[in-house]
């Protein structure tokens, strides 16, 4: 049944292709390149140094390297990194100014058309994986100093695989349709009745860091629904409500706490994890004070979902006895018996917002294939966690995450065995290889 929707959705969405052909949504022909007065595909001048060091910011800011990097390559920017989506895997580019295998025989135009637009340099269309309708709230200003900061990087020769997604996925004209549902041809416009700061902040978030790529739900199609901020499934994690709310959001956390996490990828409960860590590591860490504070102010207004906290499980069922004793053997050297972990190291099980989502996926994930924090300037040793796949059964790791969701405080529902067996073969993970009768 749910196959029968997702084709019947983009059914829906092609047949929207004639209408979009005719709406402004997509259109880069409005698009203004600087005044069109530097059209050129030549390296920058000396003249042009100042716009590049403004450029690399904006790259920073916009976590570039992140997707057109692959993972253990040394040469940025030189794609081949597989982004993986419901629809199937999608190649990020070349965008080194290469003139065969990545972006050097490119116009500034070029350059604007696919960023801000989602169209290639022949005009055809790119899957919003390339999350262009974040980056159109990019001004002129930072997009030509991007681009010119994209032409000073090292060219590198790198013919990046073709993506190849399944019928009906395949057809890009589709996208046209796609962009009328959920793209908004329309720029930045500062709220007026907003202070500069939070402007700056709804600016970075909306824009250039594109938040809500990931902490946006999407529909069956990848259109962003209305729960802006509100938590996002990504498979493997979920990005958690990064809001105003105080029980899944970042409601009861300081501006202070929320830079701290930006800066150092932890704070006084919260270590970034998994592409949370990666987007502290490349981006954010090395973002002004100025700007951090700025997105901090910003986030915490969003008024965010009506969820509350609801009554804790009982601490004398089966499944939290079970929880409390795998907790007590495995988990108590590094969280602590009270949960508290160690500061900027491992951490804060007690009063983390992100444990009590209504998705434990990242929690489940975590159990499962262990993970390392965010390596960061001010915080150069992280933390890591072993994977305990081998030694917990699919029961085990739903009683401690249930125990672990519903104590020092926390609430939040149970996690059943077949959920963490779901996600043990979503990552391709081992069987439990010996029972531990101590655990049960």
């Amino acid at each position: 049944m749910k196959k029968i929707k997702i084709a019947g959705g983009i059914a829906v969405v092609a047949a929207a292709v004639v209408v979009g052909l005719l709406w402004k949504n997509g259109d880069a022909s409005a698009d203004n390149v600087a005044g069109d007065r530097t059209l050129t595909s030549q390296p920058p001048s000396a003249a042009d140094a100042q716009a590049v060091i403004r450029g690399k910011y904006v790259a920073i800011a916009g976590d570039c390297v992140a997707c057109h990097t692959a993972p253990g390559s040394k040469q940025p920017f030189s794609g081949g990194y597989r982004i993986d989506t419901p629809f199937g895997g999608i190649y990020a580019s070349n965008i080194t100014p290469d003139v065969e295998d990545g972006i050097g025989s490119w116009s500034e135009r070029d350059f604007f058309r696919a960023v801000r637009h989602g169209k290639g340099k022949q005009g055809e269309n790119l899957y919003p994986a390339m999350p262009y309708n974040a980056y159109i709230k990019v001004s002129d200003a930072d997009m030509h100093d991007l681009w010119l900061y994209m032409r000073s990087v090292k060219p590198v020769k790198n013919q990046v695989p073709e993506t190849r997604l399944p019928f009906p996925y395949n057809i890009r004209l589709a996208m046209m349709g796609w962009n009328l549902l959920f793209f908004d041809n329309s720029g930045f416009t500062p709220d007026a009745g907003q202070s500069a700061q939070w402007n700056r902040g709804a600016y970075l978030v909306q824009g250039l860091e594109h938040c809500a790529a990931c902490h946006t739900p999407k529909n069956l199609i990848g259109g962003d629904t209305s729960a802006y901020l509100q938590g996002g499934n990504l498979g493997e994690w979920y990005a958690p409500e990064i809001t105003g709310n105080r029980y899944t959001g970042i409601g009861e956390w300081t501006e202070d706490q929320v830079v701290d996490y930006l800066r150092l990828g932890s704070n006084h409960v919260a270590v970034a994890s998994g592409p949370m860590a990666e987007a502290v590591s490349n981006s954010t860490q090395h973002l002004t004070e100025q700007d951090l504070r700025a997105i901090a102010v910003y986030l915490k207004s969003q008024p965010g979902s009506d969820r509350q906290k609801p009554a804790q499980l009982a601490a004398d069922s089966a499944q939290m006895k079970m929880g409390a004793n795998v907790y007590a053997a495995n988990c108590t050297a590094c969280h602590n018996s009270d949960g508290k972990g160690i500061p900027n190291l491992a951490t804060s099980l007690a009063g983390n917002p992100a444990i009590m989502a209504p998705d434990a996926a990242s929690l489940v994930t975590t159990v499962l294939q262990g993970g390392r924090g965010a390596v960061t300037l001010g915080n150069p040793t992280s933390g890591a966690m072993p994977s305990f796949a081998w030694k917990l059964s699919d029961e085990q790791v739903a009683a401690v995450t249930t125990y672990i969701r519903n104590s020092w405080g926390n609430a939040a529902p149970a996690i059943t065995k077949d959920e963490v067996a779901e996600k043990r073969s979503l990552l391709q993970l081992p069987p439990q290889m010996a029972q531990d009768s101590a655990d049960k």
